[in-house]
């Protein structure tokens, strides 16, 4: 058990309001939260709706002035949905009764229990959440960012806010030849996106009978189509049936953008490369750990991610920070679903500490990816730390169903904006409990009958 006490300072008395912000040489807050993505709102939020009558005890340290339900990216690239559904003032999905200090962490000084913002101002916590995600890094590849500004080069990208739109108009534009889609050699953000934008991309040219003349092709580094079993074996199947090439441990490293032009190392023997011509690009970026957690190593692996217990969510050194989300360094798929499960770790642990109990809650890596395979088809993915199938519904989740394409597309954005930035979300493991044990009688009663 732990427990933190003695940090907290006079000026907690103050009140303050998100839409007005004033700025101190000094603030201090019990629950300090670095980020202001899924997990950063979705634990403001939980822990304002704790504190309901003390409006001076969350701060919420955030550059963006824009919040993004990134999820949706994938279907705006697939002309699905609209730029405008994926996006909302920040202001309007933080808690009202936290404080937004909108500006980005340059330091962290976690033996005095301190942090240090850009413009030089310090915030002392009790409890600091670090839920800072991943940065892209655009600039690793060489002709990529000259590539995704110019519209007259067919490469494009659903990861970002400002590229995602350019992946439709290339779709509906591209008419014959070879169209690439890419994997990096680094942890990303929905590891499912890539090849989810592929099968939107296929299955549109063939709904307009274009592939005869469109290759689609799919080229991930990793050694593996999907991480999990099950989920490979019928996603092969898909690749299978609608002639989608896929080159695993292939990993994309320069684009020539005068010359539509690609190339791509071999994993398995890095001194082998081929330059291929495309007409279509569909890049996701190398992705990796913000560079302040890099320059903190008493926090973070070699890698620069967050270093806490897979199971606790708490950091390995200081008992008093906690992280959720993609910035740690926690073996499971960044996925929002994960966010769903960690952040009912981390609320329900910090909670303990500060009542004086024993911290009793852990997560077991569960992680979920809708995996669009065309229009009004999805599989969805639920697994765990082993990679194992944990399945909310009473089917077998490897199929395609019409049901699951809805769920993302129209339950899981309205779940997001409503109940998760709102805090009232945990995941579905209550669901799978009972859903899990109506299947099981089931099951039982069709094994009865068979017997008599």
């Amino acid at each position: 058990m732990y427990r933190i006490t003695g940090y907290l300072t006079p000026s907690l008395a103050k009140s303050f309001n998100i839409h007005n912000v004033a700025r101190e040489a000094h603030q201090s807050c019990k629950i300090l939260v670095i980020g202001g993505g899924t997990a950063g709102c979705t634990m403001a939020a939980k822990f304002t709706n704790k504190f309901k009558n003390a409006k001076d005890r969350v701060i919420v340290v955030e550059p963006s002035e824009t919040h993004y339900y990134q999820p949706m990216f994938t279907l705006i690239g697939g002309g699905v949905k609209p730029f405008e559904s994926c996006h909302e003032k920040m202001e309007k999905v933080l808690p009202k009764s936290a404080k937004w200090v909108k500006d980005k962490v340059t330091k962290f000084d976690p033996k005095s229990n301190t942090v240090i913002v850009g413009n030089g101002d310090s915030i002392e916590y009790e409890y600091l959440i670090v839920a800072t995600g991943l940065q892209l890094h655009w600039d690793k590849i060489p002709g990529l960012k000259e590539a995704l500004k110019d519209d007259k080069v067919p490469v494009c990208s659903i990861y970002g806010p400002d590229t995602v739109e350019k992946v439709f108009k290339i779709i509906k534009n591209t008419k014959s030849g070879t169209a690439y889609f890419t994997f990096p050699s680094s942890p990303v953000k929905c590891p499912g996106a890539p090849q989810k934008i592929a099968y939107l991309a296929e299955d549109y040219w063939r709904n307009k009978q274009k592939l005869r003349d469109i290759r689609v092709t799919y080229n991930t580094a990793l050694p593996v189509i999907f991480g999990v079993k099950k989920y490979a074996d019928a996603l092969w199947k898909i690749c299978e049936k609608r002639k989608i090439d896929v080159n695993l441990q292939t990993n994309l490293i320069k684009i020539i953008p005068s010359k539509n032009e690609a190339v791509f190392e071999n994993l398995k023997n890095p001194n082998e490369s081929r330059t291929v011509t495309f007409a279509m690009l569909h890049v996701t970026p190398p992705m990796g750990p913000p560079d302040v957690l890099k320059s903190h190593p008493e926090l973070t692996n070699e890698a620069g991610f967050l270093t806490v217990d897979p199971q606790t969510l708490r950091h390995v050194k200081y008992p008093n920070i906690f992280g959720l989300g993609d910035c740690t360094d926690t073996p499971n798929s960044k996925t929002m679903a994960a966010i769903a499960s960690q952040s009912k770790v981390v609320f329900g642990n910090i909670t303990s500490d500060l009542d004086g109990k024993q911290a009793k809650e852990t997560y077991d890596g569960y992680a979920s990816c809708p995996l669009v395979t065309g229009y009004g088809k999805c599989i969805l993915a639920e697994f765990n730390y082993k990679l194992e199938p944990t399945e909310t519904f009473p089917m077998n989740q490897a199929n395609e169903y019409f049901i699951m394409y809805l769920m993302k597309k129209d339950f899981f954005p309205y779940l997001y904006w409503n109940w998760m930035l709102k805090g009232r979300w945990n995941g579905p493991a209550v669901f799978r409990k009972y859903l899990n044990l109506f299947s099981n009688k089931n099951n039982v009663k069709e094994a009865a009958a068979k017997t008599t």
